[in-house]
């Protein structure tokens, strides 16, 4: 059986190998090597052109949205904050169009940590700009402390995890509004969103935190799963 293929957005970076240093397209390897442990064949798409989007689309089985900086705030209504680094509008802008185009052809989508927040954005929804400030505490921006995650046991989520899950995830945005189509499947014990879904979408999944970091594949599993014909 042949391995679909899954695309994983990047940065676009300057970078280094050998006596150069040029601007490169950067994926970190835990995202490519998940993909291939589940059966699929991973494909790196650079940010560079949003009217390609399309193209991409009808060429891919499924798509992991990957991680990455903040993503700019006037695209949801809000104000720069000098506490956030400064995002970058060519991925923003690139992968807004990415997303709106795979939920509309119905491509299986893992979205995780900045990309569950692009599959927000782009479904019309918007983020708490600095998540310390808001629920009063720094436990979602501590470092590698594991945290309980409540899952939805009727969502995809729970299908592939069960009812909670352990995950360490430090994030200083989050979910304020679900756009359209979006629903909470997944909470933080102060009720914070860790995890949507698309209703109606083959498998449309964003979580908060990083799986491709752990030795659990189970949320890469269902991705290839719903990418096979």
């Amino acid at each position: 059986m042949s391995r679909p293929l899954i695309g994983v957005t990047a940065y676009l970076e300057a970078a280094r190998w050998g006596a150069w240093v040029r601007e490169a397209v950067v994926s970190p390897p835990s995202y490519a090597k998940a993909v291939t442990r589940a059966g699929g064949a991973p494909v790196i798409i650079p940010p560079l052109r949003p009217d390609v989007v399309d193209d991409y689309v009808r060429g891919l089985s499924g798509l992991v949205l990957a991680g990455g900086v903040e993503i700019d705030p006037t695209l949801y209504g809000e104000q720069p904050d000098d506490r956030v680094e400064d995002p970058q509008p060519h991925r923003d802008r690139f992968e807004l169009a990415l997303a709106r185009a795979a939920v509309e052809a119905d491509v299986p989508i893992l979205a995780i940590a900045r990309g569950m927040h692009v599959l927000n954005i782009a479904q019309g929804g918007s983020l708490i700009g600095w998540l310390p400030e808001a629920v009063g505490h720094e436990r979602h921006h501590e470092t590698q402390t594991p945290h309980t995650i409540q899952v939805s046991v009727s969502s995809k989520l729970g299908k592939a995890l069960g009812d909670s899950v352990e995950v360490a995830a430090p994030h200083r945005q989050a979910v304020r509004r679900l756009g359209s189509g979006l629903i909470a499947v997944a909470w933080a014990d102060d009720q914070i969103v860790e995890g949507v879904e698309l209703q109606g979408h083959r498998f449309g999944v964003g979580v908060q935190w990083h799986p491709e970091r752990g030795d659990d594949n189970r949320l890469f599993d269902a991705l290839v799963d719903a990418a096979r014909p």
